[in-house]
């Protein structure tokens, strides 16, 4: 199996025509007529048949099953772990330090604080993701470099390392010799090679880093802004500090859930107590940052006076 996904993956090649007169000059007579047959009567119910023997027909629901996964793998896995680190970090960071403020009895101040750290936090995790994702692709194209320079210079070497590659497979010598000649009558296909399996590295989208450092800036301000929102309507700073650590245990819980579920799955019973106790986990853990918060700038209130 693994022979047959590597020669699929590095040499594909493309669907034979039936019609064609190369085709039919390697049949008989009676084997055309069976093909004949056969496609006539797939023609006839308006069905197809794959590999592993299912019945597919134009309406059939599989056609929108298949469908809808595709559209669901369109979505980068990297943009929604950005999403949910934004979010995650704007949720607790931001509350537990308008929690804190809240201590020195003033609205204006937990305002004026959190907006400038909601600002600067949101700020820097931008930038964090913009110089991690332009990192990334520098090591990536240090990694080409290395290996072109390794496929022109040490022949032996590249031979060395594909072999590794399907030992690991149990795969027989002369199929590993047979791959291996293959893979060095192309430097590109054994580039392609080498970068995908043995250093399990694919080229990041030119975009990346801008991509990156908004999800994680607007996650980041989009979480730490809700926090904030009954200090804009409430005056009474502790009356507004309640109205907060309940709308943010609500976020926090609807948040764990929704996170966890994505990762997961969203049917199944194991999956929706997943999502439950990862709801309570971000509750927990909002509530830690937040009491901490509160206890710290109380403790050095006391202390300066």
């Amino acid at each position: 199996m693994a022979l047959l996904f590597i020669k699929q993956k590095l040499f594909p090649t493309r669907p034979a025509d039936k019609t064609s007169a190369s085709k039919r000059l390697l049949l008989r007579n009676d084997d055309e007529d069976t093909i004949r047959g056969d496609s006539d009567l797939e023609s006839q119910h308006g069905r197809s048949y794959d590999t592993f023997g299912r019945c597919s027909s134009p309406d059939d629901s599989t056609t929108t099953v298949a469908s809808s996964s595709s559209a669901r793998c369109r979505v980068d896995p990297r943009t929604v772990s950005d999403a949910i680190l934004g979010l995650s970090d704007g949720l607790t960071v931001p509350f537990a330090l308008s929690a804190g403020l809240s201590a020195l009895g003033n609205t204006k101040v937990v305002v004026l604080g959190g907006l400038a750290e909601l600002a600067a936090g949101a700020i820097s995790m931008g930038l964090g993701g913009y110089v991690g994702a332009k990192s990334e692709a520098e090591s990536y194209q240090t990694t080409v470099r290395e290996t072109k320079q390794l496929i022109k210079t040490d022949p032996q070497e590249t031979r060395a390392l594909v072999r590794e590659t399907f030992v690991p497979f149990g795969l027989s010598e002369a199929a590993i010799s047979d791959i291996n000649r293959d893979l060095h009558l192309s430097d590109d296909r054994l580039l392609e090679f080498l970068l995908a399996f043995h250093h399990r590295e694919t080229e990041p989208d030119c975009n990346r880093a801008w991509i990156s450092a908004v999800t994680l800036a607007l996650g980041y301000f989009v979480g730490g802004f809700i926090p904030l929102i009954p200090y804009f309507i409430v005056d009474q700073v502790m009356v507004a500090l309640y109205w907060s650590i309940g709308l943010m245990a609500i976020t926090l819980l609807v948040f764990g859930y929704v996170k966890t579920c994505v990762v997961r799955g969203w049917s199944g019973r194991d999956n929706v107590w997943a999502g439950v106790w990862g709801g309570i986990q971000m509750c927990c853990v909002g509530g830690v940052a937040a009491g901490a918060a509160i206890g710290l700038v109380q403790l050095i209130d006391t202390g300066s006076t």
